[in-house]
């Protein structure tokens, strides 16, 4: 594959991926704007943020599917077209029901976009530039997220909430034009995608509702109450779900999801991303709080500070594939984690200097370390069959976002309680704050920590993808028990 076509491969994944991560973050500078010119009372404004992370986590599994069935270009396209079209749907919304509505299909399209796009990653590209190409994609992620804010807060001011809306057609334009050069799928793996050999779509249904009725708990919990008769009637959707996943993988005993948890690299890059969502997540979350409401930054600089998490993902990617080389994937992703953790610790004892001086050096730790662990992605995605590329990415997207969505909450309520102590002690609000957010930042870090030995464990024997994948199609090719 010549280098021209491996950059358009990139170009056609990873802008993508930005958009839909720039989407999480852009939106929440420009709500007083859009509450203000379209009339929103608060619920109404709070599900024009909640819808699209409602939406994707919801529908990540169904993206997973057709990647399978219908082809990883055909559904990474049909997403980026949707999204594209959602977004020029939003900024040219005069009422908050047609944001809410075009806010859910670019959930839509997002949820098409992510499993594909991992799928292309994993299977599309030769292997001496997947590891270099999943550091990309998360540079990207973590540049949408740290900068987003900041694009928000200027484009906002300067050109109207639309704009941070209307910013994704040219991206999404030019992700379409360069989008045919993504492979599809070969006759074997094509042949490969029969009934018998993809997850049943009763069962991606039934994961759907649970994802579903799961994330409506998280979002609307905190603020309904979880003894509310809406709160009472999701979590009978996830009972059921449950009831009906559970006799899909007891009784029938299917043979898919065995045969993606039957590899040791899949199993530990599942573990180690919930970890990972749990505690990274909600520390995001509460350490943009710390910023402007600790330190008094502005919503501008705050976001700014998380420039460095990006700067050292992006300068470490070039190296990644000789250091894996040369020590072995799992001891570098488990190093990576580490470091994760290590940082964390240090952003806890620098939050306590009153400046940001002091937590760059702990964010910077974790850019870097995040850089170290992008192999354990890479080798886990890699281990799949591929006619189940779709459907592990799938997976895999759906753990990373509801596992985000839990570790806020998480975080969430062990700095609150710790706060609440503290206060009760007769701390300042300020002091109290940050006495809960340095116990939130160590528990993320434990947990960080606690994924090292798993990727050292999932990755020991580097270069398994060739293994994996026959003995995958191994056990395709042999009937079920």
């Amino acid at each position: 594959m010549s280098r021209l076509r491996v950059f358009a491969i990139l170009v056609a994944v990873l802008l993508p991926s930005f958009m839909t991560a720039l989407d999480n973050s852009i939106v929440n500078v420009a709500l007083p704007q859009i509450q203000a010119e379209l009339s929103l009372r608060d619920a109404g404004l709070k599900w024009v943020a909640a819808i699209y992370p409602l939406t994707l986590a919801s529908l990540l599994l169904l993206g997973g599917y057709l990647a399978d069935a219908v082809g990883r270009r055909t559904t990474l396209s049909g997403g980026v077209a949707l999204f594209t079209l959602a977004s020029v749907g939003c900024s040219a919304s005069s009422s908050g029901v047609a944001l809410i509505a075009c806010r859910a299909l670019q959930g839509a399209g997002a949820a098409l976009i992510l499993p594909a796009s991992l799928a292309v990653l994993s299977h599309d590209l030769p292997p001496r530039v997947r590891t270099a190409a999943f550091s990309a994609a998360t540079a990207a992620l973590a540049s949408a997220l740290a900068c987003g804010p900041v694009i928000s807060g200027v484009m906002t001011q300067h050109l109207g909430w639309e704009s941070v809306f209307a910013i994704n057609a040219p991206l999404g334009c030019t992700s379409l034009l360069v989008g045919f050069l993504v492979p599809r799928p070969g006759p074997s793996a094509r042949a490969a995608s029969t009934p018998s050999a993809t997850l049943p779509l009763r069962v991606v249904v039934l994961a759907c509702c649970s994802l579903a009725a799961l994330a409506y708990c998280l979002i609307e919990g905190p603020e309904q109450g979880f003894g509310s008769i809406p709160l009472a009637t999701a979590g009978g959707i996830i009972a059921a779900s449950a009831v009906g996943l559970s006799y899909e993988l007891t009784f029938r005993r299917n043979t898919v999801l065995r045969l993606l948890f039957r590899q040791r690299p899949f199993v530990g890059g599942v573990i180690t991303q919930l970890l990972w969502g749990l505690s990274v997540s909600g520390v995001y979350f509460f350490t943009s709080q710390f910023l402007q409401h600790g330190l008094g930054l502005a919503p501008t600089p705050a976001g700014l500070a998380f420039i460095p998490v990006a700067f050292f993902l992006i300068a470490t990617t070039p190296f990644i594939a000789r250091l894996a080389r040369r020590w072995g994937d799992g001891r570098i992703s488990a190093a990576g984690l580490v470091l994760v953790g290590l940082g964390l610790l240090i952003v806890a004892l620098g939050s306590s200097g009153g400046s940001l001086v002091h937590i760059l050096p702990g964010l910077s730790a974790v850019g870097f370390g995040s850089a170290l662990a992008v192999p354990l992605t890479t080798r886990a995605l890699e281990s799949s069959p591929d006619h189940l590329s779709g459907i592990a990415a799938g997976l895999f997207s759906a753990v990373r976002e509801a596992s985000g969505v839990v570790g806020i909450g998480l975080v969430g309520a062990i700095v609150s309680s710790v706060e609440h102590v503290a206060a009760a002690a007769g701390a300042e609000d300020p002091d109290a704050f940050l006495s809960g957010y340095q116990a939130g930042l160590c528990v993320a870090s434990a947990m960080v920590g606690a994924g090292a030995p798993i990727a050292w464990w999932a990755l020991r024997h580097r270069g398994g993808t060739p293994e994996s994948g026959r003995e995958a199609a191994e056990c395709t090719s042999k009937p079920g028990p």
